[in-house]
């Protein structure tokens, strides 16, 4: 990627100083420079707000109490999991995590939840179903807080970015549930696993 980016600056150079233009190649460039800088700064405050409210939420049981709520949804979309596995909790508590905004505290558990439908994976070589379908769900990125898109957003000097989270919400949620149904329409044509050697 960075080569990418250096091959852009100089030709962006190169094209510039042919067409005498070279002093408004680099003030654009100083001017993105500076934009960056002021992007980041602002999504460092955002991030650490968010960041902050998710783990209060996290601390006082609200990721938990939706994991919860949300458990027998997760059994009938993982139906080859056992009940008692607890693998149906993990993606339970991954996909509470996410939809709060909770990316940091996502990750773990999301990890631990497809070590687990490894272990419970006939075949070894092949990811299952129900692997298939947890990575369609965090690939979709169901959120009901857009932290990140608002931050930069602030970053620009858009006078209205909250804005976003409506058509981000429409969106997400169209997405995750095309997800979810693409998968189980896939499921459709695979045999279940056999046990590998």
């Amino acid at each position: 990627m960075n080569y990418i980016f250096y091959f852009l600056i100089v030709i962006s150079i190169i094209v510039g100083a042919i067409n005498g233009k070279l002093s408004d190649v680099v003030n654009a460039i100083l001017s993105g420079a500076e934009l960056s800088v002021k992007v980041a700064f602002s999504l460092i405050g955002i991030m650490c707000f968010w960041l902050g409210i998710m783990k209060i939420a996290e601390q006082s049981g609200l990721v938990e109490l939706l994991a919860k709520i949300i458990k027998p949804i997760t059994k009938h979309l993982f139906k080859e999991i056992p009940e008692e596995s607890s693998a149906i909790g993990d993606i339970a508590m991954n996909f509470s995590a996410n939809a709060l905004g909770l990316a940091n505290a996502a990750t773990p558990i999301g990890i631990k939840a497809m070590k687990e439908l490894q272990r419970l994976n006939k075949d070894k070589k092949s990811a299952s179903n129900a692997m298939c379908m947890l990575l369609a769900m965090n690939t979709a990125g169901f959120q009901l807080i857009p932290a990140t898109v608002i931050a930069v957003l602030i970053g620009i000097g858009y006078k209205n970015p909250t804005e976003i989270i409506a058509p981000t919400l429409l969106v997400t949620s169209i997405t995750f549930l095309s997800a979810i149904t693409i998968s189980k329409i896939f499921e459709k044509f695979w045999k279940p696993q056999k046990e590998s050697n």
